[in-house]
């Protein structure tokens, strides 16, 4: 049975599907793509009321924001299109920084908008924050995207709640876009408040714990070679075994609630506040119906406790990225 799909808000105006997609694992990072099955999957998405999705201009180069475009003919209508720009790579895919300067902005947004087919794109993040360049300055030329018709709404992702205070002073942010998950518990404190006294919706990547919650992989091994999830250090084997007794505590409620570890997860983020809305990134049609199907999933009170108590902040052992990736989260 598809239980029909619920909306939120971000910020004061942007209404968005209670639950999105994360599409960057359609094109890099999670091991090889299939062109057809992530068709496939952002459309049963579309069918399920999944109609919030998500993309990144560095995500394979620029081929997912084309993946996204081929797929959306005859479907722009249907859905709320959400990118983002400022990590900047070189012509091997390096990654060669982040830029915030307005000249960058107009640029990439246009660039954004041949490679997507679309002639406005719903919501508009910047990926990263400047440290050369100030958030007021990149948020001004951002707001001129908006009175040209190019964009419809801002957003920020992995800032700190003084940086998001600072953008809002520019021009309204519908929302932050900031890792949130049972084992990623980091916005609880000043981020979230900041985001609810601002009016800021939260959006939730990874809210699987990049599938870690899911129960899917037995040890480092389950990874494809290629995967990026090799590098992150609660991935690592030093780290994994003690990760998966975590994990194994999601699968215990899920027992109970006759569902998915998967759905418990999300069902968790989905509880934590109506201004919240987790985008789980996946490539396959069964795991998108599978991701759906959370919003049917109504923890009780003993069902937080159990979790939040197994998954205290600072539960998870590792970094979520690697020594280079956490310098530029949260700033």
């Amino acid at each position: 049975m598809i239980i029909p799909m619920e909306t939120r808000k971000l910020g004061a105006h942007l209404s968005v599907s209670a639950l999105g997609l994360g599409c960057m694992g359609m094109s890099e990072f999670y091991g090889p793509g299939d062109e057809s099955e992530s068709i496939a999957t952002i459309h049963r998405s579309i069918d399920l009321g999944m109609t919030f999705l998500d993309t990144a201009d560095m995500y394979g180069m620029g081929r997912n924001e084309e993946l996204l475009g081929k797929a959306l003919r005859g479907k722009r209508e249907q859905v709320v299109l959400a990118t983002k720009f400022g990590n900047v790579r070189g012509p091997h895919g390096e990654m060669l920084g982040v830029n915030g300067k307005p000249d960058y902005v107009r640029s990439a947004c246009d660039a954004s908008l041949r490679r997507l087919g679309v002639e406005v794109i719903d919501l508009y993040y910047l990926h990263r924050v400047d440290l050369n360049t100030p958030i007021e300055v990149t948020v001004d030329a951002m707001k001129d995207l908006v009175r040209a018709g190019k964009v419809r709404y801002l957003g920020l992702s992995e800032a700190s709640a003084a940086t998001v205070r600072r953008a809002c002073s520019i021009h309204p942010i519908a929302a932050l876009q900031t890792e949130y998950s049972l084992w990623s518990r980091d916005p609880e404190g000043d981020i979230l408040a900041t985001c609810r006294e601002l009016q800021v919706g939260f959006v939730a990547y990874s809210p699987l714990g990049r599938g870690f919650l899911t129960g899917r992989f037995a040890s480092p091994d389950s990874l494809a070679p290629d995967d990026r999830r090799r590098t992150m250090p609660r991935f690592s084997a030093e780290n994994f075994n003690h990760n998966l007794e975590l994990a194994s505590e999601v699968r215990a409620v899920a027992d109970r609630k006759k569902c998915t570890p998967a759905q418990v997860a999300l069902a968790w983020v989905l509880a934590k506040g109506r201004d919240i809305v987790p985008i789980p990134g996946t490539k396959r049609v069964k795991y998108a119906e599978e991701n759906a199907g959370a919003v049917a999933v109504k923890l009780t009170a003993e069902d937080m406790r159990h979790l939040e108590s197994s998954f205290v902040p600072g539960a998870a052992v590792g970094e979520r990225y690697h020594e280079q990736g956490m310098k530029s989260v949260n700033r």
